[in-house]
């Protein structure tokens, strides 16, 4: 039997240098006008130095020790992108592009060749989660006072960088992309007190394994009525429930967790090592290489700086909430967008090569037309959530389009994958294309909450 690499029709292995792609950029960005215009030269020239001396080797980050910091109690985010409503335009800005452009080589070249082996392990290598530290995800994300390039809002960045992360394995994707999300949540949600204390490791090269928990295993789950609750409790206050759909559970020191606090839900910082979090495995149909599990949270007590925000009104906290889960709505229909258009990718040249009563099943009608709606509801999918990224950014109202998001990546997801393993066939139904591990995953976008935060 040949390999896998070879039996592949339409495939065309790609096996790019990550670290030059991404010294590539990194130097390009730094050298540029934007990078003078937008003051990030010298953050870009740093990471670019400490890249060249360490080939971006990232250490572990086991055991890490989270240092309180004061500040004010309230939120201190980004301030949101200027406006641009004098024209309608959807080309992307070039330092976007670039970004754009390093991480689908990094999710070609390096992510998809790994998504195989790590769908059967049920976990993401060490090895791919360090050189994930080249393309400098979650650095976008943290204001440069604490070490990070971010001047204002990204989300239309973010979502580029979890489609493209997609483009190479969904389930690979979580792993670097939580973190991320972390980041964003904080910076953007946080009091200035838990900026101090938390974003200077998101800063770093050594990043923290980091989650945004929502998800519970009870039915026809919604995130605005949870099974988890906090109440108060001293000086604190004391978290009890699961969260299900958790990627990197086993490994994440910091997790942000949904509760149901005065009736209104509520994201609390929930540190690894804190008495009662008891972590187990629990993998899933899909995203089996994002490790998934479950944290049982038992009479977990967390100090009152703990509560995402910090002093804020009630009120506040539930308009935060319902931007966060709106944001995570976004990535996924974002990370929805990235793993259709590698099915995409894949049926077009297979149907051209494959051939049945001698000609490519191509010229069947019922196949051109099939691979034409893959391309229509992608198109539809990827423009509304570019359109509710895009308003996110700018501070405007996004809830219909994170809705429209959605539904649409759940529905059309799911369809897509599905046709691409019509379209392959019995070749579909194996493991030795990539398209069923790819339906499986995007059948994970209708029913998870969090994680992906952009």
């Amino acid at each position: 039997m040949s390999s896998k690499k070879n039996s592949t029709p339409g495939a065309k292995p790609h096996k790019p240098d990550a670290m030059g792609s991404a010294m590539r950029v990194i130097s390009s960005i730094a050298g540029s006008d934007i990078a003078e215009k937008l003051g990030v030269r010298k953050p870009i020239e740093r990471v670019a130095y400490e890249a060249t001396r360490t080939g971006f080797k990232t250490l572990g980050a086991a055991n890490r020790t989270f240092k309180k910091s004061s500040g004010a109690k309230k939120p201190n985010p980004l301030p949101d992108a200027e406006k641009k409503n004098d024209l309608f335009d959807l080309s992307i800005e070039d330092e976007q592009k670039m970004i754009q452009e390093t991480v689908r080589d990094f999710a070609s070249g390096v992510m998809r060749p790994a998504a195989h082996d790590a769908d059967e392990a049920a976990k993401a290598p060490e090895s791919l989660i360090e050189r994930s530290s080249e393309i400098g995800v979650t650095m976008i994300n943290v204001p440069e006072e604490y070490e990070g390039v971010a001047t204002e809002r990204g989300v239309v960045t973010n979502s580029l960088v979890a489609e493209a992360l997609a483009y190479g394995d969904m389930g690979l994707a979580l792993p670097i992309i939580a973190p991320s999300s972390v980041a964003a949540t904080l910076t953007q949600f946080g009091s200035e007190e838990q900026q101090k204390t938390y974003l200077p490791a998101f800063g770093s090269e050594n990043v923290p394994g980091a989650v945004v928990a929502v998800n519970e295993p009870t039915p026809l789950f919604s995130p605005f009525e949870l099974s988890t609750t906090a109440t108060k409790s001293g000086d604190g206050y004391t978290l009890n429930g699961v969260k299900s759909l958790v990627p990197i559970a086993d490994s994440a020191e910091l997790f942000i967790v949904a509760a149901a606090y005065e009736s209104k839900p509520t994201f609390f910082i929930v540190e690894s090592d804190t008495d009662g979090v008891v972590i187990e495995a629990d993998p899933s149909m899909g995203l089996r290489a994002a490790g998934i599990g479950r944290i049982n949270l038992k009479d977990v007590s967390v100090p009152s700086s703990a509560i995402l925000g910090g002093e804020i009104s009630a009120d506040e906290r539930d308009k935060a909430f319902r931007d966060i889960i709106r944001l995570s709505r976004l990535g996924w229909a974002s990370l929805t967008v990235g793993t259709s258009q590698a099915v995409l990718d894949y049926v077009i040249p297979y149907v051209k090569e494959r051939e049945a009563f001698g000609e490519p099943i191509a010229n069947r009608q019922a196949v051109a037309f099939m691979v034409a709606d893959i391309a229509t509801e992608l198109d539809g999918l990827r423009l509304v959530t570019w359109r509710g990224a895009s308003r996110a950014e700018q501070g405007l109202e996004f809830g219909r389009e994170a809705a429209l998001a959605r539904k649409l990546a759940s529905d059309k997801g799911m369809k897509i994958g599905l046709d691409g393993v019509q379209l392959l066939g019995g070749h579909g139904f194996t493991k030795e294309h990539p398209v069923e591990r790819w339906y499986r995953d995007l059948r994970a976008a209708g029913i998870a909450e969090g994680v992906v935060v952009l």
